[in-house]
């Protein structure tokens, strides 16, 4: 059959489109509607889970976030040098979000405050992900991901406390692995818990699947590490109300207050030492590669954790006896 000019044209513009939406990392479908008992239902395909559910309705992460801005931040990653080079890509990232996306991450607030979120998490994974020094070449902070795991661990990281709940598996060690490197049996078998994956057994999994990777990170962005505490992202999105108590220890809603969750003194309350300043340094540096300026990360005392007393100290003083 004779193929006319007109239908070559359309043709060609097809394929164009199609390697443009891969290129760009838009893999998701055509938005479907229905309404169920008069409530409006969408489906987005992959990022959606393949299903219908409100959230969907709004924007996802993919519709801000795409394939060229994840290489932007990470561009780096998959140099020679990078010890997991081929490891990330967008796609797990998107694919890990997906779980987390109903309950708020990266979906919460105005598109600008979705926006810092993104740039807030993966700050955090690039400052603990990176090989960058001074002088590197993109600089120091263009090498975020260049890890999947602890490349020289101090120990196996079994604590037998926890041998009732979270017994070590033999052989097994529990050293830092992930986006947001992982340690301990005991943080393994909750995670584990929580994803329905056998981490405590199989702690490898995490340098071995990237998408379980990002989704180990995201859980610990969105989980509270104890009750009576905010979880990273309510911290971030300003749906936690600090305490009294809060406010004199230098709590505030904000990036500082997510060092404080996550890493606690390891970074916080030690006035502003190197490593805290680096996250920040990260933080803000996506920031300005997603188009956000850096003002909007708001003043010193939300952007930093240099002042603040601690959720979760790793050592706490005896008692004096009387």
């Amino acid at each position: 059959m004779e193929v006319t000019q007109k239908s070559f044209l359309l043709i060609l513009a097809i394929v164009m489109v199609s390697q443009f939406l891969f290129v760009n990392g838009d893999e998701s479908t055509k938005t479907r509607v229905k309404y169920v008992k008069g409530t409006k239902m969408c489906d987005k395909g992959w990022e959606c889970g393949g299903g219908y559910s409100r959230y969907c309705c709004n924007l996802t992460i993919s519709d801000y976030f795409q394939t060229y801005q994840f290489e932007d931040l990470f561009s780096k990653r998959n140099s020679p040098v990078a010890h997991a080079n081929g490891f990330w890509d967008y796609h797990s990232f998107i694919t890990a979000s997906a779980l987390f996306q109903p309950k708020g991450f990266g979906t919460t607030g105005n598109k600008t405050m979705q926006m810092m979120e993104i740039a807030a998490f993966l700050g955090h994974v690039g400052c603990k992900t990176t090989c960058g020094y001074g002088v590197a070449t993109g600089g120091p902070l263009a090498w975020g991901l260049c890890y999947n795991h602890e490349m020289s661990p101090s120990q196996s990281y079994c604590d037998d406390f926890y041998k009732l709940t979270y017994p070590c598996s033999p052989g097994a060690e529990y050293y830092g692995r992930g986006a947001l490197p992982v340690y301990w049996n005991y943080n393994y078998g909750a995670i584990g818990e929580a994803l329905k994956v056998d981490l405590l057994n199989h702690p490898e999994y995490l340098e071995q699947n990237a998408t379980l990777a990002f989704q180990a990170a995201i859980f610990r962005w969105m989980k509270p590490m104890k009750k009576s505490q905010p979880s990273a992202h309510d911290a971030f999105v300003g749906n936690w109300k600090p305490t009294k108590n809060d406010t004199l220890s230098k709590r505030v809603p904000g990036f500082g207050t997510t060092m404080n969750i996550l890493y606690g003194d390891q970074l916080c309350g030690q006035g502003d030492i190197d490593p805290m300043n680096n996250c920040i340094s990260h933080y803000q540096y996506y920031l300005e590669l997603l188009g956000i300026a850096r003002e909007e990360a708001g003043p010193h005392e939300v952007l930093s954790c240099a002042e603040q007393v601690v959720f979760n100290p790793s050592y706490v003083a005896p008692t004096a006896a009387t």
